[in-house]
């Protein structure tokens, strides 16, 4: 009742003049949020003056309603998230709900999933919330506000004409019970003439047609078709709007999942049917055909409908969404659950190639396909073991159809089946009985590679005793089975404890052998591994004296095949870590053979490219090579990258070259040294900390190199100002280039106008011996200015450099000494120390 006699006392006409603004920032709709992303993504880019750097949706699938969420969050009225990047903080995930805008978990790190869970308060719309949180946002967009307005008003304003007598008469009404509803559930999305309408999940999700790759076969239906329910189910647009729908419509495309981890979106396009009246071939209407007589269930005509249909080019779409249209799929499974061998084999034929398709194999799941062939997984037919498993391998290729198998004890019953090849490992028995077993195993390995991009069914295959299984088959010679087993392995070579028992099984001796192959695609899984396994030292030795290293250097040579390429480099860096390693790889050639790949490759190479030539470049012999063959060049040119990873070995190898004199002065023509400093800026701390490592030899090792870190406008405050950092390795790594940059006394007095006393002081007080080291050298490198020696005991830093003498770190020790004995020659800081037991230490 109170509820219902404040909202009374609302002025009714002050509401029919401001409609526009009462549903702006009340309750946001799926065109608003819209519209404001794509006239945010019209003002960012890269430069000063644009307001982000970028603004990208987490998904790129709209469904029908116009939202970007799952439909299990559209009904907590979430309509998208949004990943924005701001000129001066990092990325924030962005929700935009019917309630308004929020900042939310953002994504996991193990699974790469939206942490839907709130974080911050709700802001009225997504300028709001970016001027919140983002200075630079805020300064932009008041350069920017002019034109921002006017395209903005463009984009939101209704269209010119009055509302009708009979809808303006509603609207009072309609917000009455609207506001109610806010007030009890917060969920309510007011229309822009239909106040009373709430956003609704859309319904068509569950079942999918592959659009991207048949578009030219259904484009012309299947815009119809969505424009008509776009236009039927949304509020009246203007024409302007109108074209954006009409975009969005054409933009469907399959989600695909992604091939190395559960990282997937389990949204799903709606499912569209083929039109009567569309220009469709004749083989679809002959399997459909065909399925109608399958549906009869008479034997004769099931048996001879099955081999029919199998006879068809399955590979093709158009046959495989005949099937799927006319209820077939259904069919299909139906006739697995019987007891008929002939039906079975029949059935298993054919959804074996037509799940190759993603549409198709999301439809067997939601048919409950897949507990039918995993129970097949127990029949004594090898052939039928065989065909579930390779359809299981098929179908297996996103999360919810692994989750699946792995519920229903699939995983389990794969790992047991891997033991009946165990009679055929002798080359010298080639009877039809071990091939057959042959057969079995490889479909099972093919299933489990498949299986094995979850990390739950990882810990199900270690449980089931996979990896001695595994092992077992490396030591055949049936390369058609290798090819799996070591796909499965190098998936789960990803856990430290799957790489602990792979060097318990003496695998990585059968991995260097299989290295030696013609097979392509076993060259580059068994490189694969490798990779995955040599992040351990006596995996490293392992592949060195098993004859490991020549392969890899050899494979360098075939750049043809871009995935092979990357994964042998990928092996190769890993394997350099160790110095005995890279010694070799200089014998077999192969530093110059990295140095010219460092142009004209994918992204993926020349991260392992680079990785491979920063670890070499920790030898004096390797860093003159790199240098010899024109390597520092591309690597400068390199440092203007933009991916993550790359940048941080790029760094890493550029540091590693500036210890050469030689090798510096290039990189300082190259303007090299200013690159690295700008690299500083960057967003990830990964960047930073591998920047500031590598700016320590180029300061140490530049002709003048107090004035050359002066020339940098503004560098001295960007270094100081990273103390502030959270990260550990970014302090480290700055504490060291502090160190080297206070070597020169008038740019040490400026950094201690910059307050860089007080900034280490607070950093004392750490257990991680790495940045302790570097802290206390920087220390020790700053009293010798002024009365700096006095501020750090204001500052109180001194008591806890005398704990670091407890540190087992030999290198922790001496720093701390060195730093101890510039304080000392303070008389406060002598008191201090003696108080703190440095004495009998």
């Amino acid at each position: 009742m109170k509820v219902g006699m404040l909202l009374k006392q609302l002025d009714l006409h002050l509401l029919n003049h401001s409609l526009k603004r009462i549903s702006l920032q009340i309750c946001l709709n799926p065109t608003t949020v819209k519209n404001d992303i794509e006239l945010l993504k019209h003002f960012s880019g890269k430069g000063e003056q644009t307001v982000l750097e970028s603004i990208d949706y987490t998904s790129d699938y709209e469904f029908s309603n116009g939202c970007r969420a799952p439909p299990w969050r559209q009904i907590h009225g979430e309509i998208c998230y949004v990943l924005v990047k701001p000129h001066d903080v990092e990325t924030l995930c962005v929700t935009c709900s019917t309630e308004g805008v929020f900042l939310n978990g953002g994504k996991t790190e193990d699974e790469g999933e939206i942490n839907y869970e709130r974080k911050s308060e709700i802001y009225k719309d997504l300028v709001t919330f970016l001027k919140e949180k983002s200075a630079k946002f805020s300064e932009n967009m008041s350069k920017q506000d002019i034109r921002f307005t006017e395209e903005w008003k463009k984009e939101n304003e209704e269209p010119k004409e009055v509302p009708k007598k009979e809808e303006a008469d509603a609207l009072p009404k309609a917000f009455l019970a609207s506001s109610k509803n806010i007030l009890e559930k917060n969920q309510i999305n007011f229309g822009k003439f239909q106040m009373t309408k709430r956003l609704e999940p859309t319904l068509n999700w569950k079942a999918t047609v592959d659009f991207k790759k048949h578009k030219s076969l259904l484009r012309d239906t299947q815009e119809k078709k969505h424009r008509g329910r776009l236009e039927r189910s949304g509020p009246p647009v203007s024409p302007g709007r109108a074209q954006l729908v009409r975009k969005s419509a054409e933009k469907i495309e399959e989600i695909l999942s992604d091939s190395s981890s559960e990282n997937e979106e389990d949204e799903e396009p709606p499912d569209r049917r083929q039109e009567a009246n569309a220009d469709l071939s004749s083989e679809y209407w002959q399997i459909q055909k065909l399925v109608k007589h399958l549906k009869e269930g008479k034997e004769i005509a099931t048996v001879i409908a099955l081999r029919s249909i199998k006879d068809f080019n399955l590979a093709q779409e158009t046959c495989q969404l005949a099937i799927r249209d006319v209820g077939g799929l259904k069919v299909l499974i139906n006739l697995l659950d019987t007891d008929e061998f002939r039906y079975k084999i029949g059935s298993l034929e054919i959804l074996k190639e037509i799940s190759h398709n993603p549409q198709i194999r999301r439809n067997i799941v939601d048919l409950g396909g897949l507990p039918i062939m995993v129970n097949i997984l127990d029949s004594p037919r090898k052939r039928l073991k065989c065909l579930a498993a390779e359809t299981i391998a098929n179908v297996a290729k996103f999360r919810r159809a692994r989750r699946a198998v792995r519920h229903h004890g699939g995983i389990t019953k794969l790992v047991a089946l891997l033991d009946c090849v165990q009679s055929s490992a002798e080359p010298a028995q080639s009877s039809l009985y071990n091939a057959r077993d042959v057969e079995v195993a490889r479909c099972v390995a093919l299933a489990l590679w498949s299986c094995s991009k979850s990390y739950a069914n990882k810990e199900a295959i270690h449980k089931a005793g996979g990896i001695p299984l595994l092992a077992h088959l490396l030591k055949t010679s049936h390369e058609n089975m290798l090819i799996p087993v070591v796909g499965t392995l190098q998936e789960c070579a990803s856990e430290e404890k799957y790489r602990a028992a792979i060097k318990a099984e003496r695998i990585i001796e059968n991995l260097v052998k299989n290295l030696n192959s013609e097979n392509e695609q076993l060259q580059e899984q068994c490189a694969m591994a490798i990779y995955q396994c040599a992040e351990d030292k006596e995996t490293r030795d392992l592949v060195r004296l098993h004859g490991g290293l020549k392969p890899l250097a050899r494979l360098l040579n075939n750049t043809d095949n871009k995935e092979r390429l990357a994964a042998v480099t990928g092996a190769i860096w890993k394997c350099s870590i160790s110095k005995e390693n890279a010694t070799k790889f200089r014998e077999y050639k192969a530093i110059e053979t990295l140095v010219g790949l460092l142009t004209d490759q994918p992204e993926e190479v020349l991260v392992n490219v680079v990785g491979a030539l920063g670890e070499c470049c920790q030898e004096y012999e390797n860093r003159v090579l790199v240098r010899k063959c024109g390597g520092l060049q591309p690597l400068v040119n390199l440092l203007v990258g933009i991916n993550q990873t790359l940048l941080v070995n790029v760094t890493k190898a550029v540091g590693a070259c500036a210890v050469e004199p030689e090798s510096m002065i290039i990189i300082d023509r190259l303007d090299g040294v200013r690159l690295l400093w700008s690299l500083l800026k960057n967003p990830h701390p990964d960047v930073k900390a591998s920047a500031a490592w590598a700016l320590c030899p180029c300061i140490q090792n530049a002709k003048d190199a107090g004035e050359m870190v002066r020339c940098f406008v503004g560098g001295l405050e960007l270094i100081v100002n990273l103390l502030k950092s959270d990260n550990k390795e970014v302090l480290a790594s700055v504490c060291a280039a502090i160190t080297n940059i206070a070597k020169d006394q008038e740019n040490l007095a400026a950094i201690t106008d910059l307050g860089v006393v007080p900034l280490l002081s607070k950093l004392a007080n750490t257990n991680n011996d790495k940045l302790r080291r570097h802290l206390a050298e920087a220390i020790s490198r700053c009293c010798m200015w002024g009365r700096n020696r006095v501020a750090f005991g204001e500052y109180k830093a001194v008591a806890p450099l005398v704990r670091y003498l407890k540190s087992n770190d030999a290198n922790v020790h001496r720093a701390t000494v060195q730093a101890l004995y510039q304080l000392s020659e303070d008389a406060d800081n002598c008191i201090t120390i003696h108080e703190n037991g440095a004495v009998k230490v």
